[in-house]
């Protein structure tokens, strides 16, 4: 079975206004790439927190079957968020620690459920640091972002 590993990114051009997600699919076996996807999207109003969440829910949503996939992200958010905050906060009724609500909660509600449906794991990777893959992702979120830039 081949390791499977979705490269997501987000971009917003001002925050919030249009923003963009990008997500490089790549299984290996054997360390060598077998197969490849792209997939990009983007929203003429948003912020940078949202698209990196749904970079992170698309990939996890374009998958047929329940798969074993790591998804590599450069934001701490996300991968902070679904693997440590998100726990408090469904205990507390989608509050934060301050009693307050949970920005994005439907994103992280419908990352939630994504998660559930396969065995993800996560890795935080720093952003714009020459990471190849995590560049392909950042130029796949631009462009995602690019129709709705004025």
């Amino acid at each position: 079975m081949p390791d499977l590993f979705a490269y997501t990114d987000g971009a917003c051009s001002g925050n919030p206004g249009p923003g963009g997600w990008g997500c490089l699919m790549i299984a290996r076996e054997g360390g060598t790439v077998i197969k490849e996807k792209e997939l990009s999207g983007g929203e003429a109003q948003t912020t940078n927190n949202q698209m990196e969440l749904l970079a992170a829910i698309s990939a996890l949503e374009s998958l047929t079957k329940r798969s074993a996939i790591t998804i590599v992200t450069d934001s701490s958010y996300v991968k902070d968020g679904i693997t440590s905050w998100i726990f408090g906060w469904k205990k507390r009724g989608w509050k934060t620690a301050a009693n307050k609500p949970v920005k994005n909660e439907a994103l992280w509600k419908r990352l939630d459920a994504a998660t559930r449906e396969h065995d993800v794991s996560w890795q935080w990777v720093k952003g714009h640091a020459g990471h190849p893959e995590n560049e392909r992702a950042d130029a796949l979120a631009r462009a995602g972002m690019a129709p709705f830039k004025p």
